[in-house]
């Protein structure tokens, strides 16, 4: 077969492949781009890897209800623990008006301080702490000032006179002591 003008421009699909490789084997490593190696991806891996990170974000959100919820239990019977510690108080209040009452009856008056002294240590055996005392002096985080007077004689923010005793259960403040407070 004769090669035309034609045939030589355009030759066949056949001889251009078989030239192809030929041009690529001429060419110095120095001078062929280096193609950047793409990591295999495998599909078994991949899916390993996605099971294993959604175990790991499971678990995390496990624990963390874990830790919730000890936390709110714990906060639930301390709440309850005040709940109960606020509805015994007008129980307190009222021995404690009924000490200060002048009587000549002295096994009333005896009944009563003992009443009175197992209260307190029922309620300091559950870690309640009374507060409020006449000489204190004032802190608006504990005390609820209700009255206030001018004396020179006595400081800056003293207590002067106590009229509801506080109580605090931990850190936290079941009733404010109701007080009148100097200058």
């Amino acid at each position: 077969m004769a090669k035309t003008e034609k045939d030589k421009k355009n030759p066949p699909a056949e001889e251009v492949k078989k030239e192809e490789p030929k041009e690529a084997e001429a060419h110095t490593p120095e001078e062929v781009p280096e193609l950047e190696a793409a990591p295999e991806v495998n599909p078994f891996e991949e899916k390993y890897n996605a099971e294993h990170d959604s175990y790991l974000r499971l678990a995390a959100d496990y624990d963390n209800f874990r830790k919730r919820t000890i936390k709110e239990k714990e906060a639930s019977y301390g709440n309850g623990k005040a709940d109960a510690v606020a509805k015994i108080l007008p129980i307190y209040d009222n021995l404690e008006r009924a000490l200060n009452q002048p009587t000549e009856d002295t096994a009333y008056k005896k009944g009563v301080e003992m009443t009175m002294t197992e209260l307190v240590k029922i309620l300091t055996g559950l870690g309640v702490e009374i507060f409020g005392e006449k000489g204190d002096t004032f802190d608006p985080q504990l005390h609820n000032a209700v009255m206030h007077t001018e004396d020179p004689e006595l400081g800056e923010n003293t207590i002067v006179q106590v009229f509801q005793k506080g109580f605090k259960l931990g850190g936290k403040v079941v009733r404010f002591a109701m007080v009148q407070v100097a200058n």
